[in-house]
C-alpha cells in the first residue's frame, strides 16, 4: 500500500496492544474486524509515541509518482479499502493517533467519525507535524502538499469523475476543517486548498482542450461538402461535449471546496489557516484567470489585507503582486484597484516594515500597469519614504520614485543617446532628482535619497561628467541656468553618490554596518574611484575657483580628495592639477573663518599627505608653508592687538575695573553652571574655561608683566564646580544620553563631550586649577578608554612634565579615591577576587606603564608615590585593636602593581634611614616606618594568623621584602 512506501516500509498505522506489526497484505485481510481479540483497536503506547517519529520520516525519500500509482491500482482493486487508507493518511497527518476502521467506515458518517477521532486526539502538547520545528517538518509540510497535487493529476482522466472518491474526501476534508481541534482544521484546509488548486489546474487543461476541440470542430466544419469528414465532426462533438461534462464536474468539486471550505475558513481565529487561504486564491486567480479574477474572489483578498496579523496582509500582497505583473490581466483589476487603492496606499506605512515593503512594490506594479490610477497625492505618500532608516523600504521607495519619475526618455532623446556631459539624456533627469530633493525640503538627508535609488538607478547617479558638466559649462541656448540653491544640492547629491560608490555601503543610520564586498563589487568600487579620480583631479580646482567665496558648495567639495585613488595623481601625470587644487585649498582658508570650511580643508590635507603616495612631500611642504605663514599672521596680529589693548588701559585703575567687570562676569557664568537647561550649562562652561585660560598666569609671559591685575585664579569652589560639571556631563554611558536616537547623534553628542573634556583638562595642563583635581578624572581612565582614553593619558604625560612628584601623588590619590568608593560600597569584608578591585589594580598597572622604562627619570616620582601609598595603607586603625591589620592595608597589593619601578638600592635606603631627595626634604620613607614600625611590631607578636587573612598576609610579606621591611617583621 501506497501509505507503507511513504514511510519506508513501515505500516503507516500504529499497532495494536495484542498483536506485532503485519505486512500490507495481512493488515486488510480482516476488514470487518471478525477476527479481533479484546483490546484491539486500541492504540499501543509504544506506537503513540513513534507515530510523529515516523511522520517525520514520511516523503522524505519517496517517489510520489509511484506512491500514487500503486494506490490506484489498490483503488481499482477495492475502492473502499484505497478509500479507508486515504483517511486515516490525512487523520494521522493532522498527528492524531486514532484510526479509522473498515466498521466504521462502512456504518458511520463522516461527522460520527471526526467526533470519534476527536475524543482519541491527545492535545496535550499543542504540537502537531504542520506546526512542529526543524528542517524535516518543512520537507514533511511541502511533501504533504505535493503529495496531493500528484493524486489529483494522475487521476484526473478517470477516478476523479466516479462520483465517489473525489466526494468522499472533499466530505471528510469539509468536515475535519469545520473541527474545534485546531490540528484538524489546519491540516484538511491546507489539503483542502492543495486539493483546489490541483483541481483548477485540471479545469484550465479542460478549458484548454475544449477551446482546441472547438477550433478543430470549427475548421472541419468549414470545409466544403465534398472534403467534410463526417464522422470527424461527430467525434469531435462526442469529445467536447465529454469534456464540457468533466468541466462540469470539476466545477462542482471546486464550488463544493470553495463554499465548503474557504468561505468559512479564510477568517478563521488561526492566523496560519487564514494566510493559507490567501496564498491559494492568488495562485487560483493568476492560473485560470478566466474563472477566478473576478470581483467575487477578488473581495475576499481585498477584505483580509485589513487583517492583523502580519504573515496574512503579507500573503494578500504577494497574491495581489503576480496579478498585476501580468499587464494583459490590468483590465480585469480596475474595479478592485479603485475599491481597495487607498488601503494600499495605507499599507505602505505599516507597522510592520516588510509588509510596508511589500506594499510599496505592489504599487509599483500598479503605476507600471497604469499611470493614471495613482494620483499626485497617493504617490507623494511614497516618495517620502525614500528618507526612511529602513533601507528596505526606502530602496522600494527609491524604485517607485525612479518608475514614476525617471524611467520615461522622450523621443527626442533616442538621437542624443551617444551624447555626453550637459547634453547626454541624464542632464534632465540629474535637474529632475535635484528639483525633487528641494522640494522634499529634507536637505540634510541627500545620503539616504542617493541609497534609496543606489540599486535601481546606478546608472543616472554615477554620471559624475553630466553633474560637473551642469556645474561648470555655460547653459545651452534656451536652458534655464541652475539657481544658487540648486547648485549647492546638485553638489551635495555628487558627494553623496561619490561617497556612496567609493565607500559601497549606506550611509550612517541605514544598514547593519559594513560587510563583505565579493569580487565583483570590489572590481566596481576600484573602477568607480578610478572613475572619480580622473574626472575630479582635473574638475576639483575648477569648481572650487567657481564657488571658493560659497562656504557651503566650498564644504561639500572639499570633501571629494578622500574618496580619490592618489596614485592616479602620479601614474596619470596630474601634478598641475594637484597644484591647482593646493593653491586652491590655500585661498580658501585665507577667504573664510567659517568653521565647517576651515575643518573641510584640514580634512583635504590630511587626505592628501599620506606616506604611502608620492606625492606626500609635495603637499606637506604646501601644508606646512600655510601653517607657517598662518602662525606669522597670527603673532603679528596679536602683538599688534595686545599694543592696542594696553594703549587703551593707560593706567592700573583700569586693568583692576577691567578685572572687576570679568570676574562678575565669570561669577555669572559659575552661576549658570546648575541651570536646568544642558545647553546653556555647557555653554557657561565653555565660557568659563576659555576665559580662564585666557586671563591665567600666562598672560604675562613675552615681557607682559603690566597685565598682572588682570591674572585671575579660580578659588576652590569655581574649581569644585567646574570639575562637578565634567563628572555629571562627561563621564556617562551613551544609554544615559536621550538625545542620542542614532549613531550619527551619538556621534556627535560623544564629540562634544571629548570637547568638554579637553578644556578641563587643558586648565589642568596649564595649571589654571590645582593639579590634584585630575584625580577624579584619571581614575576614569579604565572605564572610558574607548570614549576619552586618548586625552586622559596625553593630560598624565603633560602634568608629569610640568611636575613629575605632584603628579604621581595625583595618581595615587586617583586610586586611593577608588579604593575609597569601594570600602563604601562593599565594606572592609570585601572580595579582593571581586570585578571592583580588580579593575582598581588593573588601572594601577596601567598608570605604572605610564612611566615608561626610563627608573632614573621616574625615581622621585615613583618614590612619593609609595610614600603616599604607604601612609594611605596603614592610616586607619582597626576598631578591634593594634593587634588587628589596619582596614586600609589591601591597598599594598594596589601599591605594588608599582613596584617594578622602583631601583633596587632605593629599597634598601629603607633600612638605612637615607633619602632619595634632596638635603633640606625629609626622608621618603623614614617616617613612615617610624610610626608604623611599634604597630608593625605589636601585629608580630599579637597576630592571630587563625582569624586573620592568609592571602592579605601573604601578599603583605611579599611587598615588605620588596622594599627592605622584612627585617622588622623578623626583629
Amino acid at each position: 500500500m501506497f501509505l507503507m512506501k511513504c514511510v519506508n516500509g513501515l505500516s503507516f498505522y500504529p499497532c495494536r496492544e495484542s498483536e506485532t506489526h503485519f505486512s500490507s497484505d495481512t493488515d486488510f485481510e480482516d476488514i470487518e474486524g471478525k477476527n479481533q481479540k479484546q483490546g484491539k483497536g486500541k492504540v499501543c503506547s509504544v506506537c503513540r509515541d513513534t507515530l510523529l517519529l515516523r511522520l517525520e520520516d514520511a516523503f522524505i525519500f519517496v517517489s510520489f509518482q509511484s506512491v500514487v500509482d500503486d494506490w490506484i491500482e489498490s483503488y481499482k482493486h477495492d475502492r473502499d479499502i484505497a478509500l479507508l487508507d486515504l483517511i486515516n493518511f490525512f487523520i494521522q497527518c493532522s498527528g492524531c493517533k486514532g484510526v479509522v476502521t473498515a466498521e466504521m467506515f462502512r456504518h458511520m458518517q463522516n461527522s460520527e467519525i471526526i467526533r470519534k477521532m476527536t475524543e482519541e486526539f491527545d492535545e496535550d502538547s499543542g504540537d502537531y507535524p504542520l506546526t512542529m520545528a526543524g528542517p524535516q517538518w518543512k520537507k514533511f509540510k511541502s511533501s504533504f502538499c505535493e503529495f496531493i497535487g500528484v493524486l489529483v493529476r494522475q487521476c484526473q482522466y478517470s477516478i476523479i469523475y466516479d462520483e465517489y472518491m473525489m466526494d468522499t474526501v472533499i466530505s471528510l476534508l469539509t468536515g475535519l476543517s469545520d473541527s474545534q481541534v485546531r490540528a484538524f482544521r489546519h491540516t484538511s484546509t491546507l489539503a483542502a486548498m492543495k486539493l483546489m488548486t490541483a483541481l483548477v489546474n485540471v479545469a484550465l487543461n479542460l478549458s484548454i482542450n475544449m477551446d482546441n476541440t472547438q477550433r478543430q470542430y470549427e475548421a472541419e466544419r468549414n470545409k466544403i461538402i465534398g472534403k467534410r469528414a463526417n464522422d470527424r465532426l461527430e467525434l469531435l462533438l462526442q469529445k467536447r461535449k465529454e469534456l464540457q461534462e468533466n468541466q462540469d464536474e470539476i466545477e462542482n468539486m471546486m464550488n463544493a471546496i470553495f463554499k465548503g471550505v474557504f468561505v468559512h475558513r479564510y477568517r478563521d481565529a488561526i492566523a496560519e489557516i487564514r494566510a493559507i487561504c490567501i496564498e491559494e486564491i492568488g495562485i487560483w486567480m493568476k492560473m485560470y484567470s478566466d474563472a477566478f479574477l473576478n470581483d467575487s474572489y477578488l473581495k475576499y483578498v481585498g477584505w483580509t489585507m485589513h487583517d492583523k496579523v502580519r504573515e496574512v496582509r503579507l500573503k494578500c500582497l504577494t497574491a495581489l503582486q503576480g496579478l498585476y505583473y501580468n499587464k494583459e490581466l490590468n483590465s480585469k483589476l480596475e474595479l478592485f484597484t479603485s475599491r481597495f487603492k487607498d488601503r494600499i496606499v495605507s499599507m505602505t506605512l505599516d507597522k510592520e516594515y516588510d509588509v510596508a515593503v511589500q506594499a510599496i512594490k505592489l504599487l509599483t506594479l500598479v503605476l507600471q500597469s497604469s499611470e493614471e490610477v495613482l494620483t499626485a497625492e497617493d504617490c507623494e505618500n511614497v516618495y517620502h519614504l525614500v528618507y526612511s532608516a529602513h533601507r528596505p523600504v526606502a530602496v522600494a521607495a527609491g524604485e517607485f520614485l525612479y518608475k514614476k519619475l525617471f524611467s520615461r526618455r522622450d523621443p527626442e532623446d533616442d538621437g542624443i543617446l551617444k551624447r555626453r556631459g550637459r547634453q547626454s539624456p541624464n542632464a534632465n533627469l540629474v535637474k529632475t532628482l535635484v528639483f525633487f530633493f528641494l522640494e522634499s525640503e529634507l536637505h540634510e538627508h541627500a545620503a539616504y535619497l542617493v541609497d534609496s535609488m543606489w540599486d535601481c538607478a546606478t546608472d543616472l547617479l554615477k554620471d559624475w561628467e553630466c553633474m560637473n558638466s551642469l556645474l561648470l559649462e555655460e547653459p545651452l541656448n534656451g536652458e534655464e541656468p541652475l539657481t544658487d540653491r540648486q547648485e549647492s544640492a546638485l553638489i551635495e547629491i555628487m558627494l553623496c553618490t561619490i561617497r556612496q560608490a567609493a565607500e559601497c555601503h549606506p550611509p550612517v543610520g541605514r544598514g547593519t554596518g559594513k560587510r563583505v564586498l565579493t569580487a565583483k563589487e570590489k572590481k566596481t568600487q576600484l573602477d568607480d574611484r578610478t572613475k572619480i579620480t580622473e574626472l575630479f583631479a582635473v574638475a576639483l580646482p575648477q569648481l572650487l575657483a567657481k564657488y571658493s567665496v560659497d562656504a557651503e558648495k566650498v564644504t561639500n567639495l572639499l570633501q571629494l580628495p578622500q574618496y580619490f585613488d592618489l596614485e592616479i595623481y602620479t601614474t596619470g601625470r596630474l601634478e598641475k592639477h594637484l597644484d591647482a587644487l593646493l593653491r586652491q585649498i590655500r585661498d580658501i582658508v585665507e577667504k573664510h573663518t567659517d568653521i565647517d570650511v576651515l575643518e573641510a580643508c584640514s580634512k583635504t590635507y590630511h587626505a592628501l599627505c599620506n606616506e604611502e603616495f608620492t606625492i606626500f612631500n609635495r603637499v606637506d611642504i604646501a601644508r606646512s608653508q600655510l601653517i607657517d605663514e598662518l602662525a606669522d599672521k597670527f603673532n603679528r596680529l596679536l602683538e599688534d592687538f595686545l599694543k592696542t589693548y594696553m594703549k587703551s588701559f593707560s593706567s592700573k585703575e583700569d586693568l583692576l575695573r577691567l578685572k572687576k567687570q570679568m570676574r562678575v562676569f565669570c561669577q555669572i557664568c559659575q552661576h549658570y553652571l546648575t541651570n536646568v537647561n544642558t545647553a546653556v550649562k555647557e555653554q557657561a562652561f565653555t565660557i568659563l574655561c576659555d576665559v580662564l585660560m585666557i586671563f591665567s598666569h600666562q598672560i604675562m609671559t613675552g615681557g607682559r608683566d603690566m597685565l598682572e591685575p588682570l591674572v585671575y585664579t579660580p578659588d576652590s569652589s569655581l574649581q569644585s564646580e567646574l570639575l562637578s560639571f565634567i563628572l555629571d556631563h562627561v563621564f556617562i554611558d551613551q544609554d544615559d544620553d536621550n538625545n542620542s536616537d542614532d549613531e550619527a547623534s551619538k556621534i556627535e553628542a560623544l564629540h562634544k563631550r571629548r570637547n568638554l573634556l579637553a578644556a578641563f583638562c587643558k586648565l589642568i595642563v596649564y595649571t589654571v586649577v590645582e593639579m590634584n583635581t585630575a584625580a577624579d578624572i584619571f581614575k576614569q581612565y579604565m572605564k572610558y578608554y574607548n570614549d576619552y582614553g586618548d586625552i586622559i593619558k596625553e593630560t598624565m604625560s603633560k602634568t608629569r612634565q610640568i611636575d613629575k612628584i605632584q603628579c604621581a601623588k595625583t595618581l595615587i590619590l586617583s586610586l586611593q579615591q577608588l579604593f575609597n568608593e569601594m570600602i563604601q560600597e562593599n565594606g572592609y569584608n570585601f572580595d579582593r577576587s571581586s570585578p571592583t578591585f580588580s579593575g582598581i589594580k588593573e588601572l594601577a598597572r596601567r598608570f605604572a606603564l605610564t612611566f615608561g622604562l626610563d627608573q632614573l627619570k621616574t625615581r622621585e616620582a615613583i618614590a612619593m608615590l609609595h610614600k603616599d601609598g604607604i601612609e594611605f595603607a596603614f592610616k586607619e586603625p582597626n576598631p578591634q585593636g593594634e593587634s588587628h591589620p589596619p582596614l586600609n592595608l589591601a591597598f599594598l597589593d594596589i601599591l605594588s602593581e608599582f613596584s617594578s619601578k622602583l631601583l633596587r638600592q632605593d629599597k634598601r635606603t629603607v633600612r638605612r634611614g637615607t633619602s632619595l631627595m634632596e638635603d633640606d626634604e625629609e626622608p621618603i620613607v623614614e617616617d613612615v616606618m617610624m610610626s608604623s614600625e611599634g604597630r608593625i611590631e605589636d601585629l608580630n607578636e599579637g597576630m592571630d594568623f587563625d582569624t586573620m587573612d592568609i592571602d592579605l598576609v601573604r601578599n603583605l610579606l611579599v611587598f615588605l621584602v620588596d622594599f627592605g621591611f622584612v627585617f622588622l617583621l623578623l626583629k
